[in-house]
C-alpha cells in the first residue's frame, strides 16, 4: 500500500519572518505548506505489514516554497528561503 493512502493532504499558508539578503529588510511573508494529517484508521485492504507502517506514521507539514520574492517596492528580488525547516511534525490533536 502506498504511504500517501495513510494521510489526508491540504494546502495552507503560514507567515514567516524573513530578511531579504539584498536590501536587508525584515518582512513577514506567507509561505505555502502541504499539511499531511494521519487518518484515524488504516485504509481498507491493508495487511499486518501495512498496519505496522501505519502505526509509526505521524502528521506533518512540508514546505512547498524554496524561493520567495521581496516585498520591498525598491527591491522585489527573488531569494532562496533559508533558516526554516522544510518539514515539521504536528502535535497529535487527540485529547485524552
Amino acid at each position: 500500500m502506498d504511504e500517501r493512502a495513510y494521510y489526508t493532504e491540504s494546502p495552507a499558508t503560514r507567515p514567516a519572518n524573513l530578511i531579504c539578503p539584498y536590501c536587508r529588510t525584515n518582512q513577514q511573508l506567507a509561505l505555502r505548506w502541504l499539511i499531511r494529517r494521519k487518518k484515524d484508521r488504516l485504509p481498507a485492504g491493508g495487511d499486518a505489514r501495512d498496519r505496522a507502517r501505519f502505526d509509526k506514521c505521524q502528521s506533518y507539514m512540508v514546505l512547498l516554497d524554496d524561493r520567495t520574492r521581496c516585498e520591498n517596492p525598491r527591491c522585489r528580488k527573488t531569494f532562496e528561503i533559508s533558516g526554516i525547516k522544510t518539514t515539521a511534525f504536528l502535535a497529535d490533536e487527540v485529547g485524552g
